[in-house]
């Protein structure tokens, strides 16, 4: 029976009739369930916001990594269709959880959303089915997790179903490496798990498939990615601290160090680390380390040192008044930039928030321009983006370059600017009134 199963969802996987559903049409989902849909699968996507089922279905784009042609076509041909309705997981052959796995107030995994995505899923789960786990978590999630969720109606995983984890490699505003061309790892429950996903990705991706011989070694893959990116961050992130006390220009010294052709690889300092991902990741191995009687001594130092890189960046911009005479309560102080990372729309997890927070602490009066941005709310408080030009760059006491927006005019910032603070090195092409500009 079970060699039937799988035989026929594999047989369903190659000739493209199997149905893919995706939960969650988010950042990671959506990009996903297009790619599936333009190499010809039916595909379902659901979602719990009514807001995003209405556009997708109106083939209206919301995520920056999907072309809005691509999105418009599938959705007319009948490939695509959005939904609030988990019932429709009867009609799916493979599904993809790809939720929220936030952490909560005490920085302990939150995995609520892919508990009721996997309870959802349950209802309606088939034999024949294959389930695959993309949200990022920690080592184990899929078997202690999902896999007892899916088994309470007594079908039996790897016999019955099929369940594998695929750990997300999104990178929002990356030009070069997307969904379709970056390389996917996949794990199964069993071999046949394993096969199946495999297989699955490999009719829709380019990037190429690696094996991994178990959930936990593709969770902990996922894991090692971003921790080692967070470390590598603080180091960039000391660096510049140090650098700053000895009166040494920290990107030079980068620059210089990255002419090695083997042994270095560049990370670079900034305000603070941002996004769903470095910030957050390393942390579920945190906590999971503690159930094996392990401290993560480096994963937390280095999330020290980044968090404390925001509160840095202000007591910088403090001293940097000071010179001038003036205080920081009620100082104009204009950020340049509120996203997490260059040329996107998303603000989780700014280290611009952070600088915000504490620049309103010691009293000052923030104002922002962002491109990408137009306005945003934190913590109660409603936040419109200034027009960028001459007359608003040059009213504030101090201008802070906190995101490096490709489309920034960098030569008019540091002219305008009363006190330039460059906290991303966006300024490193700059000829003239060079002299004005203080870097990280």
């Amino acid at each position: 029976m079970k060699n039937e199963l799988k035989n026929n969802l594999l047989e369903k996987i190659e000739n493209k009739s199997a149905v893919i559903g995706v939960v969650g049409l988010g950042y990671v989902g959506l990009p996903l369930a297009v790619e599936k849909a333009k190499v010809g699968y039916r595909v379902i996507g659901f979602d719990i916001q009514q807001k995003r089922v209405d556009m997708v279905n109106d083939g209206i784009n919301y995520i920056g990594d999907v072309v809005n042609e691509e999105l418009e076509t599938i959705v007319k041909s009948g490939n695509l269709i959005a939904t609030t309705n988990y019932e429709k997981i009867k009609e799916v052959d493979c599904v993809a959880i790809a939720v929220p796995t936030p952490l909560d107030k005490y920085q302990q995994p939150d995995t609520s959303y892919v508990e009721s995505s996997t309870r959802e899923i349950a209802k309606y789960l088939h034999k024949g089915m294959l389930v695959v786990l993309e949200s990022t978590t920690y080592p184990g999630t899929t078997e202690e997790i999902v896999q007892p969720i899916l088994e309470e109606n007594g079908l039996v995983c790897g016999e019955d179903f099929f369940l594998a984890f695929s750990p997300e490699r999104v990178d929002p505003g990356n030009k070069l490496y997307n969904t379709k061309n970056t390389p996917k790892v996949v794990g199964g429950v069993t071999e046949d798990c394993t096969e199946l996903a495999a297989r699955m990705y490999e009719n829709v991706l380019e990037g190429g498939i690696f094996r991994a011989t178990s959930p936990k070694v593709a969770e902990m893959e996922k894991i090692l990615e971003n921790t080692y990116r967070n470390i590598n961050i603080a180091l960039a992130n000391e660096m510049a601290i140090v650098c700053n006390r000895m009166g040494i220009d920290v990107w030079e010294v980068i620059d210089a160090a990255k002419t090695k052709p083997y042994g270095f690889q560049a990370f670079y300092p900034g305000p603070g680390l941002g996004g769903h991902c470095i910030p957050i990741d390393p942390l579920y191995l945190t906590w999971k380390a503690r159930e094996f009687d392990y401290h993560t001594r480096l994963i937390e130092i280095a999330s020290e040192i980044n968090n404390y890189m925001p509160e840095f960046v202000v007591e910088r911009a403090m001293k940097l008044l000071n010179r001038a005479k003036k205080p920081m309560n009620g100082a104009k102080v204009l950020l340049m930039g509120v996203a997490y990372k260059q040329d996107i729309d998303d603000i989780r997890e700014s280290p611009a928030l952070k600088v915000i927070e504490h620049l309103e602490k010691e009293g000052a009066e923030v104002m922002y321009n962002d491109p990408f941005i137009p306005e945003f709310s934190h913590k109660g408080k409603d936040y419109k983006s200034l027009e960028f030009s001459k007359e608003v760059i040059g009213s504030a006491d101090i201008v802070i370059i906190t995101t490096m927006h490709t489309e920034y005019d960098y030569q008019t910032i540091v002219d305008e600017a009363q006190i330039l603070f460059d906290t991303k090195n966006g300024t490193k092409n700059v000829e003239n009134n060079r002299e004005k500009i203080i870097k990280l």
